[in-house]
């Protein structure tokens, strides 16, 4: 479905629906996003001085890019700001804190041109979310951090909502991801070699959707509409943050949207927290979506505790 709802009045029930049948929502900036975008321009424009963080890359050999990033990228994640501030934008948009959880918010650079599609600056390739473990309820928010253009936004490919995709989801495991991929990420700068699932089948991308927001502007989406990075050729490095939900009534009921071509094992619920006290999903509802006992990998990913000059990734 083609339907992109802007700053819908609608109950937060009703949006969920609306998500679960492709469609998307656009939110103006509230002030919870205004505020998280100048929390992480403060830490860009430090971690970059004296360049511009949005034209760095010109000055920079991308390997002294990477040294700059690929610290900076934990440090958001991590900061008890953020989980402040993606709570905050939750309750602006109508969401019960009590009943939805959420994972911690990331921060996403995408370079002009081929500088670097690789580790922290992965372009990403069309895909599900649900390929990789994400149950069928979860929706994605993301936001840009500076203003962006159609050349550096997100597509989304309204002919593959109800129609599967031959791809490698089968052979994914969200624990061994855990436990290897993501631990991974800051080491790749020329080419990303971590095994992903991707699409097995030429695809055709026309017609696709993008959507320009204004920096803090909200977009809301499944996890299950296949979606890719837009090849930037913006002139400009992007910056934005993303994150993603469930709420436990779909967990519980396990309501989401349709599942036409995902085949990953175990699951991501573990890393959702409730948005009142960061309280994780009870474990019989996780339960819920191995159909056996995991034996291997790692539930959690638990990021490294950093030294002086050491990197984390998430």
């Amino acid at each position: 479905m083609n339907t992109i709802h802007v700053d819908s009045p609608h109950d937060d029930d009703t949006k969920r629906m609306r998500a679960f049948e492709g469609q998307l929502h656009v939110f103006s900036p509230t002030p919870s996003s205004l505020a998280f975008c100048d929390f992480a321009r403060g830490l860009l424009e430090e971690a970059f001085a004296p360049l511009n963080p949005l034209e760095a890359q010109f000055s920079l050999p991308v390997e002294k890019f990477v040294e700059i990033a690929a610290p900076l990228v934990p440090r958001f994640v991590h900061h008890p700001e953020s989980k402040k501030y993606t709570r905050g934008i939750l309750k602006d948009l109508g969401c019960d804190l009590a009943k939805v959880y959420l994972d911690v918010p990331k921060m996403r650079i995408q370079t002009h041109g081929g500088y670097l599609t690789a580790g922290v600056g992965y372009q990403l390739h069309p895909h599900r979310d649900t390929w990789y473990s994400a149950p069928m309820c979860q929706l994605n928010w993301w936001l840009p951090i500076y203003p962006i253009e159609s050349e550096s936004s997100m597509a989304f490919f309204p002919r593959y909502w109800s129609r599967g995709v031959a791809n490698g989801s089968h052979e994914f495991n969200y624990y061994e991801w855990n436990a290897t991929g993501r631990k991974e990420a800051a080491r790749h700068i020329k080419q990303d070699t971590r095994k992903q699932p991707k699409a097995l089948e030429a695809l055709d991308l026309d017609p696709q959707i993008r959507v320009v927001a204004p920096a803090g502007g909200v977009l809301l989406f499944s996890g299950a509409h296949l979606h890719a990075t837009v090849p930037n050729t913006s002139g400009r490095t992007r910056f934005s943050i993303d994150f993603r939900t469930v709420h436990y009534d779909d967990v519980a009921g396990k309501r989401g949207a349709p599942n036409v071509d995902s085949h990953s094992t175990g699951t991501n619920l573990r890393d959702f927290m409730r948005g009142t006290d960061l309280a994780r999903l009870p474990e019989d509802v996780v339960a819920l979506y191995e159909d056996h006992p995991p034996t291997s990998g790692v539930l959690v990913f638990e990021p490294e505790t950093p030294t002086k000059g050491s990197v984390r990734n998430q």
